[in-house]
């Protein structure tokens, strides 16, 4: 338990680079509402692709310590996959490309619960990790729920999203820290 604790910790930075990358993506998603949808696209594809790059960096750096690696390492690849689509699809209707953000979150939201519950024992604050997911979740499931949104509505929700989750993640890169 002590090594899960001190891998965590000392690897406070990973939650911390992503929740910033959501924190500018949300800001950025905020300020522009009335985006292209080409530029939309591009913006989630970049985002997605970064945090997913991240998460992989951190599975596949710290496999020989954390027992269940793989579900960063799940996390990571879907963001890649998810915003390798979008650069490949620039043409993509905005109803697709909701259901791929919408996809690309309740997966996402799915592997942050999960890594959330097993680290309910080893570290203090993992809700915040938990937080992510279950809002990553809702915001997937309110984009399926309610398809026909404007992109300036979408381009709310995503900064919104994106913004909470950032906050959440930064909050719980500072906890790890501390540990």
């Amino acid at each position: 338990m002590a090594s899960l604790i001190g891998t965590i910790s000392d690897h406070w930075w990973v939650p911390l680079l992503r929740g910033i990358v959501a924190v500018l993506f949300g800001f950025m998603a905020l300020a522009w509402p009335v985006l292209t949808l080409g530029v939309l696209v591009l913006l989630f594809g970049a985002y997605a692709l970064v945090d997913g790059v991240v998460a992989v960096i951190g599975a596949v750096r710290y496999r020989d310590r954390v027992e269940r690696w793989w579900l960063w390492l799940i996390t990571g690849v879907l963001g890649i996959v998810f915003g390798v689509l979008t650069f490949f699809w620039p043409g993509v209707t905005a109803l697709v490309l909701l259901w791929f953000i919408a996809g690309w979150a309740i997966l996402t939201g799915i592997s942050e619960v999960l890594a959330a519950v097993q680290f309910r024992k080893a570290i203090e604050g993992e809700w915040l990790l938990g937080l992510a997911g279950v809002l990553s979740v809702l915001f997937g499931v309110a984009l399926l729920v309610w398809p026909g949104a404007g992109l300036l509505s979408l381009a709310w929700l995503i900064g919104a999203y994106a913004l909470v989750t950032g906050v959440a993640l930064v909050v719980l890169a500072f906890r790890l820290r501390s540990l």
